[in-house]
């Protein structure tokens, strides 16, 4: 295995860590989301304080994706050398739009930056044991 597909979950796993990080560093509505028991707190769209709600949800949800997928990636690295060329195209898939949508003012090209990373990993063949 190369370093870079050594590298790539490890880049995953690392992101979506900041992604908890941000979730409750962030300027975040987790004391009025449990305030409301949990359950339904971010349903009413038209309710004062929804969208500070909405995105302490997506962040911690985002970095579960992300931690998912560079788990699972470690994995598949571990037990066949190799990184799946599907991790890359779904963090350009995941992360283009994010880019186009909301750049510069979030860290969202980090997602594409490490999709091709991962592309690139997975065309390269694994190293030989020595």
């Amino acid at each position: 295995m190369n370093g870079l597909t050594r590298w790539v979950p490890r880049l995953i796993i690392a992101t979506a860590v900041l992604h908890f990080v941000w979730a409750f560093a962030q300027p975040n509505a987790w004391s009025e989301i449990a305030g409301d028991g949990f359950l339904s707190a971010v349903v009413d769209t038209g309710a004062a304080g929804y969208w500070p709600r909405e995105a302490s949800v997506w962040f911690l949800t985002g970095g579960a994706a992300l931690l998912a997928m560079g788990t699972l990636s470690r994995s598949v690295v571990r037990a066949t050398g190799r990184l799946p060329a599907q991790v890359g195209w779904y963090l350009l898939v995941i992360g283009v739009p994010l880019c186009v949508i909301y750049f510069p003012v979030t860290g969202s090209w980090v997602l594409p930056v490490i999709g091709v990373l991962a592309l690139v990993a997975a065309r390269r063949p694994p190293q030989e044991a020595g």
